[in-house]
């Protein structure tokens, strides 16, 4: 096995990330291959579970920080309706759950039952019924 040190891993990086670049958002390659990060060809070599868990994780804090600045009512949600409210943004994205006005309102004033309602009569619900039933479900039962 070759000897290999920390500094050579480190100058490795620094060299690959200048030849490569860092690019943030997937690319297609010169070769045509799906890409990000430094050089990271996710067609071929995708990404491990840690990897996985890792961005979750950063996207869970986003989320969370999003919440709390345009709802900060949130808080006062039982953990089940913050977990309803919380998978929706991740999967909406903040400016598509905004719209859920109606939904919000209710879920905001307590009235959990008329939230839900409101939640299952969308295009978000007519697209991923299953999982807006067991958020409708998360937010009508704390």
């Amino acid at each position: 096995m070759t000897d290999i040190t920390s500094g050579f891993i480190e100058r490795l990086s620094e060299r690959l990330e200048q030849e490569e670049g860092c690019e943030l958002f997937l690319y297609d390659c010169p070769a045509g291959y799906k890409t990000l990060g430094i050089g990271r060809n996710v067609e071929s070599r995708g990404i491990t579970k840690a990897e996985a868990l890792t961005m979750l994780k950063t996207d869970i804090n986003i989320v969370i920080s999003e919440l709390d600045d345009a709802f900060p009512w949130w808080n006062d949600l039982s953990e089940n309706r913050k977990i309803a409210l919380a998978d929706l943004a991740f999967n909406l994205g903040m400016p598509k759950l905004k719209a859920f006005k109606k939904c919000l309102r209710y879920l905001e004033e307590g009235d959990y039952a008329n939230s839900a309602i409101e939640l299952l009569d969308s295009n978000y619900a007519k697209q991923v019924s299953n999982r807006a039933n067991r958020n409708a479900e998360l937010i009508r039962e704390g």
